[in-house]
Order: structure tokens, then C-alpha cells, then sequence
């Protein structure tokens, strides 16, 4: 007689740790406080405790009845960021400033652990609980969903904390003193990015649409263009993905009445030329870029200036150029933290990455594509995934975890028995 044990309690507990564990991360991410005492303690002891959360859940599955016989699949693509990270742990020896090089390095180190342990609780489930609900999707929805709901209130609740003023007090931007808007604006999309797919598996159908409406408005509110393209994008992906000729003509259409109001509200800046002069130079970026090449780069143009450093001093500046401590674009930045030695490296871990992407199964490859394309823009234009710290980083450490591993179905006899005695359910009795 075959054994059925019912995993529903234990499941829903572990995608509610998973959730909770993820939106903790994600927000020890944001300045939640002026004072930089109750910052620092948050980031530090927040970001220690959600990676002990991160292990102990992955032990707690273990514990349950599953054994850690996951093998790597595409393991170029950890193994060229790990030798991104050992380049710059060494560049310690050359940076200009090893305080800070050393700071980035650990917190970058840090997302690297937590996330290794939270893709392989995923896999576990996959492997030991066939047909359980958990997806990675839903959790960076919900978990994105979470915090952008948060500033959503607090802009009506409290907007001197929550908007951020610029160009001379003109503007008024979400995101506050607690985040830049433009990463805000990211971590909307990554949201839409996720829960969308919640649309298409038909889960909460109108749960999910009510929370993409308020992604989306959250998007309008930070202003990023970079943002809303990426959205758009995401959008358009899905049209293209969909057999659904109704749901098509359904996105077509809400697309074709929002997307002018969005380019001219936010692209366009309701047709100020001042503004379009801005797009036209991505607000300054394309003369300071041309700076660092021809001024910074030549003075170190192999290993760089160190990890997460771009000039001899705290901040570059050109003649012709505002002065900048970080660059802009995560390429860039990568160039003139590790020279052209970190660039090569970073480019190959991204081609691999991408190659690891392209050969997975379908649902699997359209949600990683589909978390890419936020990641990819804000790449262009922000922090980005070599930056400085920042969630983006975290998301696409995610991204290349979740196609490094695949079940082992080569288990040992000790694992065997172990399983036996744990899960009879899997042996048909």
C-alpha cells in the first residue's frame, strides 16, 4: 500500500519564509532611516540576518525529507563571477580607497551566499515535492510588490519623506531620500516582471492585475524612463509569447491609450525642450562617460582604480563634466574598477549566462529573459548588476543561480535510505 502524506502545511509555511526572507533582503537594501547609525545597523545586521534566515530554511527542507543532490549544470557562469570577485578582492591591493573597495566587495560576497542557498531551497522543492505551487516569479513579485506598496501609501500618507525633488524643486519623484527613483522604478518593473507570469498560470487572477496596477502606478510615479521602457518591453515580450488572441488584443489596447500619456508625461516631460535636450545627452551621462575614457581610463586601463573605485580621488571630474563617484553604467564601471582584465571577465560571465538561459526549458527561459530586461536597462543608465550595492545585483546573482543547478538523479545509498525513512512517499509506499 502506498503511503500519501499530505505536504500542504509544510509548503505553504516554506513559501511564506522564502517570501518573507526575500522582501527583507531586498529592502536592507533602501536608506530607511536619516540617521546613518540605525542605516548601518539595519544594512548590517538585517543583511546578516536574512542570509542565516536564507541557510536555515534550505536546512529546514533537508530536515524535512529532502537531500541536497543537486549537481551543477552551468557552472561557468558562477565560476566566472566568483573569479570576478577573487579580481576584485586582490585589486584590495591597488584600490584607492581600500575602505570602501572592501565594504562593496563584502556586501556583493554577501548577496552571492544568501542567494546560493535560496535557489538551491527552490530546487530541492522541485526535486522532492513534485507539483508544488513555490515559484521564483511569484516570490520576486510579491516580495517587489511589498515594498513599492509601501512608498505607494506613504506618498499620499507622508510625500514630504516619500517624493524626491528635482531640477531645482520642479519635479517631485518617488522614491525620497529611502531610494534613487530610478532604482525604484527598477524594482517596479522586476515586480511586473514576475507577477505577470501569475497572470498567465491563471493564480489569482484578479489579485495579481489589482498589484500590477499598482506596480505600474508606482513606475508613473518615480519618473524613470529607463523604467517604463523596460515595462513596456516586458509587455511586449509577453504579446509576442502569447497564444491568447484575446488577452493580445486586451494588452494591445490598454497599451495604445497609456503608453502616449506615459512617453510625453515622462519620457517627454510634457514636451519641455529643456528636458528633451536631457534625453537626447541621458542627462549628462554620454559627455561624462566620453570623459572617463579619455581622461580616466589611460591613467589605469589594465586592473583599474579598484573594486568599485574610478579615480585616484572620491569623485571624477573632467572640465566639461559634472563630477561623479560612480559611473553611470555598469560596463563602465566595471572598466574603470578592474580595467580592461574585469571587463573581459564580466562580459564572458554574461555570455554564459545569457547561453545558460537560451538552452533551459521554456517557462524557465521567458522569466529569466523577462527579469533581464529591467536589469539589462537600469544597467545602461544606473548602479546596475557590477555596480556599487545595490538589489539589482541581488536579482541577477538569482537569475544565473537558477540555471547553475539541475536534480541529481545519482544519489547515494546512505541518501537513499535517509530517504526511505523520510519520505516513503517518493518509494510508492
Amino acid at each position: 500500500m502506498s503511503t500519501v502524506i499530505d505536504h500542504t502545511a509544510f509548503l505553504k509555511k516554506t513559501n511564506t519564509l522564502l517570501l518573507v526572507i526575500l522582501f527583507l533582503m531586498v529592502g536592507c537594501f533602501f536608506t530607511w532611516s536619516e540617521n546613518i547609525n540605525i542605516t548601518r545597523a539595519i544594512k548590517v545586521v538585517g543583511r546578516l540576518g536574512v542570509l542565516f534566515a536564507s541557510y536555515k530554511v534550505y536546512q529546514r527542507i533537508i530536515k524535512y525529507g529532502a537531500v541536497d543532490a543537486l549537481k551543477w549544470h552551468n557552472v561557468l557562469s558562477p565560476l566566472l563571477y566568483v573569479l570576478y570577485l577573487i579580481l576584485g578582492f586582490a585589486s584590495f591591493l591597488w584600490s584607492t580607497n581600500v575602505g570602501y573597495s572592501a565594504l562593496q566587495w563584502f556586501m556583493t560576497a554577501q548577496t552571492l551566499v544568501f542567494c546560493y542557498y535560496f535557489i538551491k531551497s527552490i530546487y530541492l522543492l522541485d526535486a522532492f515535492f513534485p507539483g508544488h505551487s513555490i515559484r521564483l516569479y511569484n516570490l520576486i513579485g510579491n516580495a517587489s510588490f511589498g515594498l513599492i506598496l509601501i512608498f505607494v501609501i506613504g506618498m499620499w500618507v507622508n510625500p514630504d519623506v516619500f517624493f524626491r525633488l528635482t531640477h531645482g524643486g520642479e519635479e517631485a519623484r518617488l522614491g525620497g531620500f529611502m531610494m534613487n527613483p530610478n532604482e525604484l522604478g527598477m524594482l517596479a518593473g522586476i515586480g511586473i516582471a514576475g507577477l505577470i507570469f501569475d497572470i498567465f498560470r491563471q493564480h489569482k487572477r484578479v489579485w495579481t492585475i489589482v498589484k500590477l496596477l499598482v506596480l505600474f502606478y508606482a513606475l508613473y510615479a518615480t519618473g524613470s524612463r529607463s523604467s517604463l521602457i523596460g515595462a513596456l518591453l516586458i509587455i511586449g515580450f509577453h504579446v509576442k509569447q502569447s497564444s491568447n488572441v484575446r488577452l493580445k488584443l486586451a494588452i494591445v489596447l490598454a497599451m495604445l491609450l497609456v503608453v502616449p500619456v506615459a512617453v510625453n508625461k515622462i519620457i517627454l516631460k510634457d514636451g519641455d525642450s529643456s528636458r528633451l535636450e536631457e534625453v537626447m545627452s541621458m542627462t549628462g551621462r554620454l559627455p561624462f562617460w566620453t570623459a572617463l575614457i579619455n581622461e580616466g581610463l589611460p591613467r589605469e586601463p589594465l586592473l583599474g582604480f579598484g573594486f568599485m573605485r574610478i579615480d585616484y580621488k572620491e569623485f571624477f571630474q573632467s572640465t566639461h563634466t559634472y563630477p561623479g563617484k560612480m559611473t553611470h553604467n555598469t560596463f563602465m564601471q566595471v572598466l574603470m574598477n578592474l580595467g580592461f582584465v574585469g571587463l573581459v571577465i564580466i562580459i564572458f560571465q554574461m555570455i554564459f549566462t545569457m547561453r545558460g538561459i537560451a538552452r533551459s526549458e521554456t517557462e524557465k527561459r521567458h522569466m529569466l529573459f523577462c527579469m533581464l530586461i529591467p536589469l539589462m536597462i537600469n544597467s545602461f543608465t544606473e548602479f546596475g548588476i557590477f555596480g556599487e550595492s545595490n538589489y539589482g545585483i541581488l536579482f541577477y546573482q538569482l537569475i544565473f543561480f537558477y540555471i547553475a543547478f539541475k536534480p541529481n538523479s545519482l544519489i547515494t545509498r546512505q541518501q537513499q535510505l535517509y530517504l526511505r525513512r523520510r519520505r516513503p512517499d517518493l518509494f510508492g509506499g
